[in-house]
């Protein structure tokens, strides 16, 4: 089976794609100003020139209403995710996700909220982990 090759995207190219996924569909206007809200600073035609590049690479599309283009994403933000955290395991650590995910934690700082989910995907793993969903009272 081959191999999917990692969604390779510029941090410049992923900002454009977080206005589209935190927005939805844009024109080249609107992304330049939802960037410009970020605190990045660009011409329409620097934003124009991105979204073309990654309307070639695959990943937005586009379709003319009225005068201007409108663009939107065709991946999610969870598979640039994915892609990002699988090439990132099969570099620095020969794909194997324990080493990464140990790095994390012992590096990073989680709220209770987040240590809880942690441990419940965590428990969902392991096929031997009790089952604490509540029962249903009319099981025996």
């Amino acid at each position: 089976m081959a191999k999917k090759a990692p969604i390779e995207l510029g941090e410049a190219e992923l900002e454009v794609m977080r206005a589209l996924w935190d927005h939805g569909p844009q024109t080249v206007r609107d992304v330049m100003h939802r960037l410009h809200e970020r605190g990045r600073t660009v011409a329409y035609t620097t934003v124009l020139t991105f979204l073309t590049r990654l309307e070639q690479k695959g990943v937005v599309a586009s379709n003319k209403r009225d005068q201007a283009y409108v663009y939107k994403s065709k991946i999610s933000r969870q598979s640039v995710t994915q892609s990002r955290i699988k090439a990132l395991v099969d570099q620095l650590y020969d794909g194997a996700a324990a080493p990464m995910l140990a790095q994390l934690i012992e590096n990073e700082r989680f709220t209770p909220d987040e240590i809880s989910h942690l441990r419940k995907l965590i428990d969902d793993l392991d096929p031997h982990a009790p089952n604490t969903a509540p029962k249903n009272p009319n099981s025996k």
